[in-house]
């Protein structure tokens, strides 16, 4: 209800003047809570995003296994160091492309680079899944990261079609993307990969000559699935690639998004890196980066050595159920939590609580080692229930405090969209955010296996260097992260 003080000094009422008046911010604010999403283009959006999760966490379960199949290395301890130059390869090339594409998409339009990416990582993630060496593998990953550059437009998008006042609905829905797919992806890698042992029916077929085929198919047959829709149903938001009578459809044409700034507008990274804000956000998306990508590295690896050597000695099929339940725990951070903090905090201020769960995650990894070596019966082999117990509880806790820290990656993207100093900055904002994560991710997956074959190799800090070096790093991130919350726009979004 309006104050008293709303209403007008004067004394002379008649029946024509409202009872009640309000402000003009008051106003505003009150249409804008009506404005709505536009369900069909974050549908499309969603189902777009989820190929870039799913072709890059389906390998993760059965990498290492795919690496001692083809016989790169005869020394198991060194397929860390192969598998992490796989994993790496797809976030170098990437990089490479991301803020190309970002720029591409500001002349060509966000429709065709967004198809163009989608189609390209099906047909790549379907190769991988026949490579008969290392050289196969390392270039169909290379081929999957050019067109994986795409993503920073689909993210671009999302800014374009929202506002300040649906935000907090639509990103945490966008969201939940990356949560579903890395549910998906180590679910289709575990559940798919070697079918032939484990069905008749794919014996003396393609899937027993290539066993990792039919996890890589029917991951690139979602991708196939996301392009169908983008072509259907995906329009496209850049003002000047669209149609006569077009721009009604979006928000993005609205004064707040879009001022028809002339099409070749766009910043290089230098100038947006000026911006204090930009600049903040990039260096901070670099060392987020480095954590998730590291974690999932070092996740993985961890899981698959041995207990003596520092592991947990599991098989494929337990590490992709144990990271789909990661996503699990991911997905309802961004549907229950997420909107909830969006209307309390600030942006900035999320993405530094998020961030500070990292320190602590890479530290509690090596005591669920410790839990393994006390638990572990040498005569049978494996764990006692009590152990085995506790080892899970620990493996719950880990995976959801890395769940938290990826909140960041939500924040992050409000954050750009809100404090991008120009509307037609935004893609190439994006792209130059993203281009940093990509460089970080490119070092941070070979970095991550080296620090821990060498850890292993030479029992540094009984072979746990690896979670106080990551610990470490994650505390100079943490740092990084208050630049964020000096220079950022304060905005909470409205319900």
């Amino acid at each position: 209800m309006a104050s008293h003080n709303s209403c007008p000094a004067s004394n002379d009422h008649d029946e024509t003047t409202p009872l009640l008046t309000v402000s003009n911010t008051e106003a505003q604010q009150l249409v804008k809570r009506a404005t709505p999403l536009p369900k069909a283009q974050i549908a499309a959006l969603c189902l777009v995003r989820l190929a870039d999760p799913i072709a890059f966490t389906q390998i993760f379960p059965y990498i290492n296994e795919f690496i001692a199949f083809l016989h790169v290395t005869d020394d198991p301890s060194q397929i860390g160091y192969f598998s992490g130059l796989v994993e790496s390869t797809f976030a170098v090339t990437q990089l490479f492309f991301i803020y190309y594409w970002a720029r591409l998409s500001d002349r060509l339009g966000r429709r065709p680079v967004i198809m163009t990416g989608t189609l390209g990582v099906a047909l790549s993630t379907m190769y991988f899944g026949v490579s008969s060496s290392i050289l196969d593998l390392l270039i169909c990953r290379c081929i999957a990261g050019v067109f994986a550059g795409t993503a920073s437009v689909v993210h671009t998008v999302l800014g374009e079609i929202t506002d300040s006042t649906n935000q907090a609905a639509a990103f945490p829905l966008y969201g939940l993307v990356w949560p579903i797919g890395s549910i998906i992806g180590p679910l289709i890698g575990g559940s798919f990969s070697s079918p032939a042992s484990q069905f008749k029916t794919f014996k003396e077929t393609i899937f027993e000559r290539h066993p990792y085929f039919l996890p890589c198919f029917v991951a690139g047959l979602l991708s196939i699935a996301g392009f169908t829709m983008a072509y259907f149903c995906l329009e496209e938001t850049l003002a000047a690639k669209q149609r006569p009578g077009e721009e009604k459809n979006y928000m993005s044409s609205t004064p707040e998004h879009n001022t028809h700034e002339p099409a070749l507008a766009t910043p290089s990274a230098r100038e947006l890196l000026s911006f204090p804000i930009i600049r903040a956000l990039s260096l901070s998306g670099f060392a987020l980066e480095a954590n998730g990508t590291s974690f999932a590295v070092l996740y993985v690896l961890f899981c698959y050595s041995p207990i003596q050597n520092g592991g947990l000695a599991f098989p494929p099929s337990t590490i992709g159920y144990s990271l789909a339940f990661a996503g699990v725990i991911a997905g309802s951070a961004q549907v229950f939590l997420m909107p909830f903090l969006l209307r309390r905090f600030e942006a900035a201020k999320i993405y530094n609580m998020s961030i500070t769960a990292w320190p602590v995650t890479f530290l509690i990894l090596p005591t669920l080692n410790m839990i393994a070596r006390y638990g572990l019966d040498e005569s049978t082999g494996q764990l006692g229930t009590r152990s085995h117990s506790v080892l899970w509880i620990g493996i719950v806790v880990v995976l959801a405090l890395s769940r938290v820290g990826g909140i960041a990656y939500s924040a992050s993207m409000i954050l750009i969209r809100n404090n991008v100093p120009k509307p037609s900055y935004l893609g190439s904002a994006n792209g130059l955010v993203q281009a940093f994560m990509c460089f970080s991710r490119c070092i941070s997956a070979v970095f991550a296996s080296s620090v821990f074959a060498f850890s292993d190799k030479y029992n540094i800090c009984g072979g746990y260097f690896w979670a106080l070096l990551y610990a470490s790093i994650a505390l100079v991130g943490c740092s990084l992260a208050r630049d964020i919350t000096r220079n950022s726009k304060n905005m909470l979004s409205v319900s």
